[in-house]
């Protein structure tokens, strides 16, 4: 039996009319290895007299225990059926999109009649899942040129699916599949929304790129080129701030990555390689051009001093020495100098 039956068999023995008859017992298998016998079909202990199986051509009592569960299985969804007044359901996947319909109908005026967390109701909305996941594929067909896996959309095209099972009513006069589709195509729409884009932006920014994508297009057709930031202003009614504004989320959608190789036909490197780099030089350039006018009204022995100290990176005793003045002296100097720059750098022009 699928899985699918799961939820609806699962403590069937508490839920089931006790008038009705219960399930054939299934014998237990001897632990100790029995001898071969050729005129002995095993199949005949766990399956009663009148028994078809599906495929014939499979020899049954190859695995007892696994022959047994889905007997009882079978058996169990049989009078779970029987009790919920349902026709018999035949494989999904031979059940065409006319009958499904029809079955879907029956489905959910049995659905509106049950209570909501008992094993018969879950059986029938399981059922009713399993039905229409055409649905889910059908709608799931339309994303297939998109980057994420066809079973990841199809997962979430089925949680739309089942919204639309819990929400649907019968007395409206809808068909299901017409009100199904809406909630299942938005469902994936919403999952592209949310994690398609590299860099998280807004929902009306996502919403405007659509917009802009598609009065683009329609422009570019009647123009014959690209059209202007003003006129897709003014073919959607927006400023040309928010157009900008709508031009530069796009850019975050996708993302390339800084060690992506380049085309063939581009002798450039990878991005990483063509990004510029912080030049902590560039902050001293406006000082030192600051400088040179007030260095320039220095006196020749407090530039030689300057030069000495700064450039040839000299000591205080060298410079004395160099100068024949006492170190004591070279220190005055340099200070009374730096004072001097430093309050011509201050001074507002």
């Amino acid at each position: 039996m699928s899985p699918r039956l799961d939820n609806g068999i699962t403590g069937l023995a508490d839920v089931t009319d006790t008038a009705t008859s219960p399930v054939p017992a299934v014998p237990r298998q001897p632990t100790e290895r029995l001898p071969d016998r050729t005129d002995h079909d095993p199949a005949s202990d766990i399956l009663p007299d009148d028994f078809i199986p599906e495929n014939p051509g499979l020899p049954l009592g190859t695995h007892p225990e696994q022959d047994a569960g889905t007997a009882a299985d079978e058996a169990a969804e049989a009078e779970l059926l029987q009790q919920l007044q349902l026709p018999e359901i035949p494989p999904y996947d031979e059940v065409g999109p006319l009958d499904a319909r029809a079955l879907s109908k029956t489905l959910f005026e049995r659905l509106e009649t049950l209570e909501e967390g008992t094993h018969e109701y879950a059986y029938v909305r399981n059922t009713l899942v399993e039905l229409n996941l055409a649905l889910v594929k059908f709608a799931a067909s339309r994303f297939r040129s998109r980057s994420e896996p066809m079973e990841d959309i199809v997962q979430v095209g089925t949680i739309g699916l089942i919204k639309a099972i819990d929400r649907f009513e019968l007395s409206r006069g809808v068909e299901f599949p017409t009100f199904a589709m809406p909630t299942i195509v938005g469902e994936i729409k919403r999952f592209f929304r949310d994690t398609s884009w590299s860099v998280r932006v807004p929902r009306r920014l996502q919403e405007l790129r659509l917009d802009l994508a598609k009065a683009g297009d329609e422009l570019s057709q009647k123009l014959d080129r690209a059209p202007t930031v003003e006129e897709l202003a003014t073919r959607l009614n927006l400023s040309t701030e928010e157009v900008v504004e709508g031009m530069a989320a796009s850019n975050a959608y996708t993302a390339s990555s800084l060690d992506a190789q380049p085309e063939e036909d581009d002798s450039e490197g990878a991005l990483a390689d063509r990004i510029g780099y912080e030049d902590h030089g560039l902050e001293g350039i406006e000082y030192v051009e600051s400088l040179k006018p007030l260095i320039a009204e220095l006196p020749t022995r407090d530039r030689r001093i300057l030069s000495l100290r700064f450039v040839a990176n000299m000591t205080q005793s060298e410079i004395g020495e160099e100068l024949g003045i006492s170190q004591m002296h070279v220190s005055r100097l340099l200070s009374r100098t730096l004072g001097k720059l430093r309050k011509g750098l201050m001074v507002e022009e």
